[in-house]
């Protein structure tokens, strides 16, 4: 069986728990590839809200095994947080599998992150303060901490007492801060190890060898792909890969795995965070769609910006991930607007553009080309099948197919476990 990727095809925040919460049942493993708890994904079910920021949303179906891969950046003191509140809601985590080279956000990485945003001021990034950022800077410049260097104290000191000789001397010296202590945070870590030792495995070899026996393996993205290190609006973005292509490397599996590439699509645009948004709304409309779509930071907690859905993008994401399905998810957010707009080019300096401008700069000054298309009323937080429908909602979601070039296979209308329209099975 092949491994099928989840994407989001936005700035991230468009519904990706909701989508692995469909599937759940249908799969046998879901793998968060990338990323660490500087992301959030809410899953409904029932009259039960669940928010989850490092454990894969699978962790919620009680015969899949949940898997955080090599990919992730882990913070010990999250993830066991995270787990005891399952515990206490009655969902096991007993299922869950770390992978052993997955690099650990440490201390200093929490307190440079912080002081760095800090000292930037107005040339901000808008990260979450959380020490992603550090931590994979300190992955691709090979002084990282990784899950197994917790196994053995020797290793584990040494690896700390080199970072901690650079980290101290830019926390004290440059920012002004009170310095770290090397025994506190042995301590801390060895009991950590101690605790994540039962989860631990060789995570690539088990998603390999369930492929092979024909189990069906879901690779979960955190973000979106306009946060992506690569091909997002850089520098604005994440300090991983969300895309399709992350999946692979972040997972440890090869890429002739995946014939399928879900792409998790907002009927609106949504962004959190410094840079470019071509859509945004700064008046009544924003407003109105920040309160309607309960637009906050499911990790921070912060306004999302908010603006019209953005074709431009969504045909990119298709392009960069190889998108072959879309979920568009809060249909019935925009459900009582008169007319709805969509952004299907960009206009820089009296120049039509219908892919994303060559440059940082164009992309900062472009002015979107907008569609109208008819509104709807009738609520439709109840309809179950595409056909029921309003026809300008059918229309909408048909038009969004046509200029993002893939078919939308499930529609969200409303934030329970039940209310999506299934057109064409994701697995």
């Amino acid at each position: 069986m092949p491994a099928i990727t989840l994407v989001g095809a936005q700035w991230g925040d468009e519904g990706k728990g909701k989508a692995t919460d469909l599937v759940g049942n249908r799969v046998d493993y879901v793998v968060r590839y990338q990323g660490g708890n500087n992301a959030g994904h809410t899953v409904v079910i029932g009259d039960q809200s669940y928010a989850l920021h490092l454990l894969p949303s699978g962790i919620l179906s009680p015969d899949v095994v949940p898997v955080i891969a090599n990919g992730v950046v882990v913070d010990p003191a999250i993830l066991f947080e995270e787990i005891r509140g399952l515990q206490e809601r009655g969902v096991s985590c007993e299922r869950l599998l770390i992978s052993a080279n997955a690099h650990l956000i440490m201390p200093y990485h929490r307190s440079l992150d912080k002081v760095s945003e800090r000292f930037l001021g107005k040339s901000r990034i808008g990260t979450t303060g959380r020490g992603i950022g550090p931590t994979y800077a300190d992955k691709i410049a090979r002084m990282g901490i990784r899950v197994q260097d917790m196994f053995d104290p020797k290793i584990l000191r040494q690896k700390v007492e080199l970072a901690l000789h650079d980290k101290n001397q830019l926390l004290t010296k440059i920012f002004n801060r009170r310095g770290l202590d090397l025994e506190q945070i042995l301590d801390e870590y060895l009991e950590y190890g101690e605790q994540l030792r039962p989860y631990v495995a060789d995570t690539g070899l088990v998603l390999n060898r369930a492929l092979d026996e024909g189990k069906t393996v879901y690779l979960e993205g955190s973000q979106g792909t306009l946060l992506d290190i690569d091909h997002g609006t850089y520098p604005f973005v994440t300090s991983s890969s969300p895309t399709a292509g992350g999946a692979c490397s972040g997972a440890g599996i090869g890429p002739t795995r995946m014939t399928k590439v879900v792409g998790i699509l907002k009927a609106y645009t949504t962004r959190v965070g410094s840079g470019p948004f071509p859509t945004e709304l700064f008046d009544e409309a924003g407003d109105w769609l920040r309160q309607a779509g309960h637009e906050y930071g499911v990790t921070t907690g912060r306004n999302r910006r908010c603006g019209w859905f953005d074709a431009v993008i969504a045909r990119y994401a298709t392009r960069v991930n190889g998108i072959t399905d879309f979920f568009l998810t809060k249909l019935d957010v925009l459900t009582g607007l008169e007319q709805v707009p969509i952004c299907v080019g960009y206009d820089v300096a009296g120049t039509h553009h219908d892919e994303i401008p060559l440059t940082q700069t164009e992309f900062h000054h472009v002015t979107p080309v907008y569609e109208y298309l008819p509104g709807w009323d009738s609520d439709i937080s109840n309809v179950r099948s595409f056909n029921e429908l309003p026809a300008a909602a059918q229309t909408y979601v048909r038009r969004i197919e046509e200029l993002a070039g893939a078919p939308v296979s499930a529609i969200g209308v409303g934030p329970g476990r039940d209310q999506t329209l299934e057109l064409r099975s994701l697995v």
